[in-house]
């Protein structure tokens, strides 16, 4: 329970695999000094993944270095490839979806246009913070 919020904090309903993961691309972004990572555990609200793991870099080849670094530490040490990735080439907001962990990596703008810490904003958080 937290101080400021009266609720107790739920259970996580990711499994340990998709909390794993997620801090491994925390940590990958971190090596790569992203910006403001924020975990979602969505798993009560979506069918298709459950954790959405949401970050930043600064211009176009830093958010296509994040999702490198984060492909390459995933496939490294969970043997573990995308399903599926978008944006790559613009560089704006990519997409890297790992089933389990579906990674977004932002330049600045369209994460604050499209906000999605706000519209997953009943998701409970993921702690990543010791890791980024």
């Amino acid at each position: 329970m937290n101080e400021d919020d009266p609720r107790p904090t739920p259970e996580p309903a990711a499994t340990d695999e998709a909390i794993a993961l997620a801090r491994l691309a925390a940590e990958a972004i971190a090596e790569k000094k992203g910006l403001e990572p924020v975990a979602m555990d969505v798993a009560e609200l979506l069918q298709i993944t459950e954790v959405f793991l949401v970050a930043s870099g600064t211009s176009r080849r830093q958010v296509q270095t994040l999702a490198d670094e984060v492909r390459e530490k995933l496939r490294d040490d969970a043997e573990l490839r995308p399903l599926r990735v978008e944006g790559l080439e613009e560089g704006e907001w990519v997409l890297l979806d790992f089933g389990p962990l579906v990674v977004h990596l932002f330049q600045p703008d369209p994460r604050a246009f499209y906000d999605l810490e706000r519209l997953w904003a009943d998701a409970p958080r993921v702690d990543v913070s010791d890791v980024a």
